[in-house]
Formats: structure tokens, C-alpha cells, sequence
């Protein structure tokens, strides 16, 4: 409600009030401890599924002789770990440059691996050169300044 209705409503209503504010208050705090809980939990079941196929890889890597014979392959599998662990890192932390360097890992992933036609290839060349426009003129940089703090 508003600080004006307050400011006119009898004490047992302001009481009322508060401790309706309190109670949301809490609430809110109980919803986002629980989603934080939960961000964590998916995080750590990702780094467990991209260990494991990082493990598939080294297994096939030192198993199989003609593994390497086919290096789109290869770049394809250890490509995905890494976007996945970007992923992991974007939930973690999220934060605007963290969600812009997931999604240039992605288009440069998509790029190094297709087989598309250069009109695609010049689509996502413009994509990953509009999302460091969109890091350098709409991210302030107060934001990236603390980025880089905590990162060390």
C-alpha cells in the first residue's frame, strides 16, 4: 500500500499492514533461497553429466585408434562440454556478460562446426560481432569492472 494510505489508517490497520509486509517479506525471501538452492543443484548435475561425457571422450580417445580420424567429431563432442560449462558458470553467476560470453561459445561453436552456406556462416559473424556492441555500449561499465574483481 502507500506510504500516504498508511500515514491515515487507524494503528490497528498499520499493524495490520506491517505485518502483512513481513510476512511477504519472507515469503520472498524463503522463494529465492529456495531457487537458489535449486540453480545449485542443476549446476552440480550438469558438471557431473559433462564429466562423465568428458570421461566418454577421453575413454574413446585412448581406446580407439581411428577417434581422431574424424576431428569434426571430436571438435563437435569437447565443443559441447565447453558451452556446457559456460552454461554451468551463466547459472552460477548470472550476469549479463557471463549470459553474452555463453551465447558467443555457442554461435562460435555453431560456426567452427557447420557445414552451412556462407550467408550462415556471415549471420552468426554478425550476431557475435552485435553481442561484444551489446557488451561494450549497453553493459555499464561499473558491471564489468566488478566482473573482473570477483573473477580474481
Amino acid at each position: 500500500m502507500s506510504q500516504r494510505y498508511k500515514e491515515h489508517a487507524d494503528p490497528k490497520t498499520k499493524e495490520w499492514m506491517e505485518r502483512a509486509e513481513k510476512r511477504d517479506h519472507r515469503i520472498e525471501h524463503i522463494f529465492r533461497r529456495v531457487l537458489h538452492i535449486v540453480e545449485i543443484l542443476i549446476a552440480t548435475l550438469t558438471i557431473l553429466a559433462l564429466l562423465a561425457a568428458l570421461g566418454v571422450e577421453v575413454y574413446r580417445a585412448v581406446t580407439q585408434p581411428e577417434y581422431f580420424s574424424d576431428i569434426s567429431s571430436f571438435l563437435h563432442h569437447i565443443l559441447t562440454i565447453v558451452v556446457g560449462l559456460e552454461f554451468v558458470r551463466m547459472i552460477i553467476d548470472t550476469t549479463p556478460a557471463n549470459i553474452l560470453e555463453v551465447l558467443t561459445v555457442a554461435i562460435t561453436r555453431h560456426v567452427l562446426l557447420s557445414q552451412d552456406d556462407p550467408w550462415s556462416i556471415v549471420a552468426c559473424v554478425a550476431c557475435i560481432a552485435g553481442l561484444f556492441a551489446i557488451r561494450r555500449f549497453l553493459i555499464r561499465r561499473s558491471e564489468l569492472k566488478e566482473e573482473m574483481l570477483e573473477q580474481d
